[in-house]
């Protein structure tokens, strides 16, 4: 049966909410996935009746980063597979970070690796007080290289030395103190602390929404294509190296 991996609603008011629909892999990324997301947000950035985009996810989790299935096909691919495989998934992060209506992620559980890369490319993010984050790369000998181009914004390269050095686990309340999160929730406020979010961009002139997301990225300093394609690049050759194999084999034979 296929799997319909993500959901998209769009109510009256122009507020589309994207959900993440594989919850019994924790809503890991697999090639359809990373596809469809981008497909997604390509649409509703271009269709006129949206406002606002809230990104969420169904189960127990976020988003946990890599399929376990994914990442076995990973393993076999050569230097030149892989860097189109990364590449992909540049292509999707860049996609919801560039998306011209604005983004709200909303995070309960876990966001991992791709995962806290979903948050930090999205505009504005709120967190259960339960959620954790990782950016557990290293772990695996690998390197967080999209993601990288939205988390060091995000978090500050000091916060990112720290954990995508480590890999440690970390709470909701230091997501906030870092600003990987803009607002801390209880699981039974996370929706109406995200609905105010939401208001108060429905409240702002759409124009005017727009023009200063440009605006940010304008003084910020765009993600340009070709930072895009260098750390999709760097990410490949890391992936086929000698410890990268070992540790993700290693990794997948426990699982």
């Amino acid at each position: 049966m296929h799997e319909n991996v993500l959901l998209t609603e769009i109510d009256a008011r122009g507020v589309a909410t994207v959900t993440l629909n594989r919850p019994a892999v924790h809503n890991a990324f697999n090639d359809e996935l990373i596809s469809r997301l981008q497909d997604v947000f390509t649409e509703l950035g271009a269709d006129s009746r949206v406002r606002v985009i809230v990104l969420a996810g169904n189960g127990k989790s976020f988003c946990a980063g890599a399929d376990l299935n994914w990442m076995k096909a990973m393993v076999g691919y050569s230097e030149a597979e892989n860097v189109a495989d990364s590449s992909r998934l540049a292509d999707m992060f860049y996609g919801i970070h560039a998306c011209p209506k604005p983004t709200v992620a909303r995070v309960h559980g876990a966001a991992l690796a791709g995962g806290i890369g979903l948050v930090s490319a999205c505009d504005m993010a709120v967190a259960a007080e339960q959620a954790k984050f990782a950016i557990t790369e290293v772990k695996l000998g690998l390197l967080p290289a999209n993601i990288a181009l939205y988390l060091v914004p995000s978090i500050g390269e000091r916060a990112m030395r720290r954990y995508a050095m480590t890999g440690e686990t970390f709470d909701a309340a230091e997501a906030h103190r870092i600003g990987l999160v803009h607002e801390v929730a209880t699981a039974a406020e996370l929706d109406s602390t995200v609905a105010r979010i939401v208001a108060a961009l429905l409240g702002a002139g759409p124009h005017a929404v727009a023009q200063c997301k440009k605006l940010i990225e304008h003084v910020a300093g765009p993600v340009g294509e070709q930072l895009r394609r260098d750390t999709a690049t760097w990410l490949a050759r890391v992936r086929v190296g000698e410890e990268a194999q070992s540790r993700m084999q290693a990794f997948l034979s426990r699982r």
